[in-house]
């Protein structure tokens, strides 16, 4: 793997999505590098296109995010780290667009979902896009002054968009998990401390299976 490549960590989505911020938060010295898709992400590790992948797997409000947990285990690569990550969602709009203008606001379903009241308030139309920070790029392109998104800080300085109403969420404690995938494990000592421990398994089709398979961490208070 080449220096450059080395440095970079994979994420899926384009440039201002929630998880390229969650990447720089956490590496803020490695190079973002965006995905279209979570496999592509994931492929960019094992291909040595990247060091690490920043993967979203549950989020507080939400839940569980889509597919990540069937597309782990086949991946071939190690969770090494995780990273929880405020999600903050901002309404904006193009510079000099007053809120009267406005008349849809544009998202990812989930960010739309967890923006209910702010979106209610407005009086806007919910159009979903495949996600937040493309949208806010294609609202750039078109110059629509009747559109809104729903994406992150990050995304408004990349695309020149104006913050008309910061930290729309629903709820406070909206926060992300995010696990950091690498091609080789790291080696942990029991010097280093409690460390988390994931896995992933399959239980039976039988009544009972998935109490019987945690009973016993229950028992022995895990």
């Amino acid at each position: 793997m080449s220096k450059s490549r080395s440095n970079r960590i994979a994420f899926q989505g384009e440039p201002g999505a929630n998880s390229h911020l969650a990447a720089r938060d956490a590496y803020p010295a490695m190079e973002a590098l965006p995905c279209p898709t979570f496999e592509d992400a994931l492929a960019a590790v094992k291909g040595g296109e990247a060091k690490l992948a920043m993967i979203p797997i549950e989020n507080s409000v939400a839940g569980r995010v889509a597919d990540i947990h069937h597309l782990l285990p086949d991946s071939g690569l190690y969770i090494v780290a995780e990273h929880f990550e405020r999600v903050r969602h901002q309404l904006l709009t193009l510079p000099g667009v007053k809120l009267s203008e406005l008349k849809t606001v544009h998202s990812h379903i989930m960010a739309l979902g967890q923006c209910r009241r702010a979106i209610r308030a407005l009086k806007l139309a919910a159009i979903v896009e495949a996600d937040t920070a493309g949208a806010a790029r294609y609202l750039r392109e078109t110059g629509d002054r009747s559109w809104a998104v729903i994406a992150s800080k990050l995304a408004a300085e990349i695309y020149g968009l104006k913050v008309a109403r910061a930290d729309i969420e629903d709820a406070e404690h909206n926060t992300t998990r995010f696990v950091v995938l690498a091609a080789k494990p790291e080696r942990v000592r029991a010097s280093d401390g409690p460390v988390v421990t994931s896995f992933v398994f399959r239980v039976r089709n039988v009544p009972a299976a998935l109490y019987k398979a945690l009973g016993g961490f229950a028992t022995n208070g895990v």
